[in-house]
């Protein structure tokens, strides 16, 4: 929906959904899938891991100061989320670049691709190894507030649930595992639909300006990029793709923090 100048962006997400289930079958709506699924092992890893970390070297050095509790957790969370995605950046732009590339396959602007390997191939062929990095400024910029905003809301809005369910000090009343994945759920939902109405726009950008050669001669700039959509849609143009962007970030933040949080109290737990 961000990225098709041909009918796909004044679609909705369902009606787009349908269409590439009707045209492609299922591995249209999952291409890119396996690239995804696998490159995002290694990073994924170090994104948590950075983040645990920061996030306590934080919550460290704001022990003292006097603020809210519920504030000190959401700065926390916010600064270790930023800190993170800022330097994850460096491994997910191009990993980003080949899946979505390969999600595009067929549409006007889309330079043919037959896998991972040959959009690596053919991008490095073309613009050399910083071809892969198209977008890195705006990615650090969408991904790092994105980051920050997500992790910070997550943060704040768990907080403020436990609070208002009587869960002031976790040593007197532990809560059941239904009650912290419902809660959890919740945090997740409310930080992802925070996190994407400010940065579906600039996300939209980037995203054009990662898969799309035909702006004319030249390498694509961001000024080509926001050009061009204007001259498409205006500028509700940006919002494209809102709903499932919306979806995403909720449905993944949600299951992937449910998850992560999980496996992290099982792993605490005595043997």
């Amino acid at each position: 929906m961000q990225v098709d100048s041909s009918g796909f962006g004044s679609m909705s997400g369902m009606a787009v959904f349908r269409q590439i289930l009707r045209h492609n079958g299922i591995r249209g709506v999952f291409r890119g899938f396996g690239t995804s699924a696998i490159g995002s092992v290694p990073g994924r890893v170090f994104t948590l891991t950075a983040l645990e970390m920061s996030k306590d070297m934080v919550m460290k050095y704001t022990q003292g100061l006097d603020m809210p509790e519920v504030t000190r957790v959401g700065v926390a969370n916010g600064v270790a989320g930023m800190v993170t995605s800022l330097a994850s950046c460096l491994y997910y732009v191009p990993l980003d670049v080949v899946c979505q590339r390969l999600m595009v396959q067929g549409l006007p602007g889309a330079t043919p691709c037959n896998g991972p390997f040959d959009v690596v191939r053919k991008v490095v062929k073309a613009e050399g190894f910083r071809g892969l990095y198209r977008g890195f400024g705006l990615s650090a910029v969408t991904q790092t507030p994105a980051s920050a905003l997500w992790w910070g809301a997550y943060g704040a809005a768990q907080h403020i649930i436990w609070r208002s369910l009587g869960y002031k000090d976790y040593q007197d009343k532990k809560p059941s595992h239904m009650e912290m994945v419902a809660v959890q759920s919740t945090a997740g939902l409310i930080a992802g639909a925070c996190s994407s109405v400010i940065t579906t726009p600039v996300d939209t950008v980037k995203t054009r300006l990662q898969v799309m050669d035909n702006y004319g001669v030249g390498r694509p700039s961001v000024m080509k990029t926001v050009k061009a959509l204007v001259k498409e849609d205006g500028w509700r143009g940006f919002y494209r793709g809102f709903g499932p962007r919306f979806l995403n970030m909720s449905l993944y933040g949600t299951t992937m923090i449910v998850t992560y949080e999980l496996i992290k109290r099982l792993s605490l737990k005595k043997v």
